[in-house]
């Protein structure tokens, strides 16, 4: 793509993750306790998602009319250049009243992520990343973090039903065992964004969909930090591993996980 048809879309994206944020928040602010359902075990939905979803699907439909799109709610087909979106990351956190979730918006093109934004509505913080420009939160660079030792690491490990309970907790056993902190906040995508920003010092999860990963790896990788193979035998839409960290924590964090490639 030429350098000029990706700018023009990475600033469409921010200003779409701005504007479905913006949505989201007021969404958020207005729901009603109990107005969610179950898409499976402890797989939450809104009808907040499936709004803000067609909100950022409709401006990229009338902006970039050639590209495809894939949204977490409604699906989609995948071509050469393709917009992959999770509206509202975090969304059990959305439901039930904790101000905790995103807007995550990545381009993939030739099957690599090209743009990845990630939108915090209620913190207004906007984490930006094009490949090969670096990352930047409010416009502002930014880096993953310094540390290097694991007594001084807090890792963040998100969990899925898609993988069973019992692998997840043999996997937290063995982070903890390095002396690290761990903790869980419900979006995976805004704890990539953290790992970014140097927030936070890696992220792990056995199983995570394109839509909550993408953006996220392309920020971790702009920032510095180092990328599991979450592509590898067709995580974009299949889902895969992850695990992202600070370089130096990375081999540690590889043995811990049994994330290794």
């Amino acid at each position: 793509m030429a350098e000029g048809e990706l700018h023009a879309r990475f600033e469409a994206a921010c200003a779409i993750a701005r504007e479905a944020g913006g949505l989201a928040k007021e969404l958020f602010r207005a729901r009603k306790p109990g107005t969610f359902s179950l898409k499976g075990y402890q797989d939450y939905l809104t009808e907040a998602d499936g709004q803000v979803e067609r909100l950022i699907a409709d401006r990229i439909s009338k902006q970039f009319p050639g590209d495809t799109f894939v949204g977490e709610e409604g699906g989609g087909e995948f071509g050469a250049r393709t917009w992959i979106v999770d509206p509202i990351d975090g969304t059990a956190n959305f439901a039930r009243g904790i101000p905790r979730f995103c807007v995550s918006i990545a381009m993939v093109e030739a099957g690599q992520p090209a743009i990845g934004v990630i939108y915090d509505p209620m913190m207004g913080e906007l984490f930006a990343a094009r490949s090969g420009r670096g990352a930047t939160l409010n416009s502002q660079p930014i880096h993953v973090s310094i540390t290097t030792n694991a007594n001084e690491a807090t890792v963040e490990l998100g969990w899925s039903p898609r993988r069973p309970m019992a692998e997840y907790a043999e996997m937290l056993a063995r982070v903890v065992a390095t002396g690290a902190g761990v903790n869980r906040s419900g979006s995976g995508a805004l704890a990539l964004a953290y790992v970014a920003a140097g927030r936070i010092d890696g992220y792990a999860e056995l199983h995570i969909n394109a839509w909550d990963a993408l953006a996220g790896i392309l920020l971790i990788k702009e920032a510095g930090g180092w990328v599991s193979d979450f592509l590898a035998n067709d995580g974009l839409r299949k889902g895969n591993a992850l695990l992202a960290s600070t370089p130096a924590l990375s081999a540690m964090l590889r043995e811990a996980t049994g994330i290794s490639r």
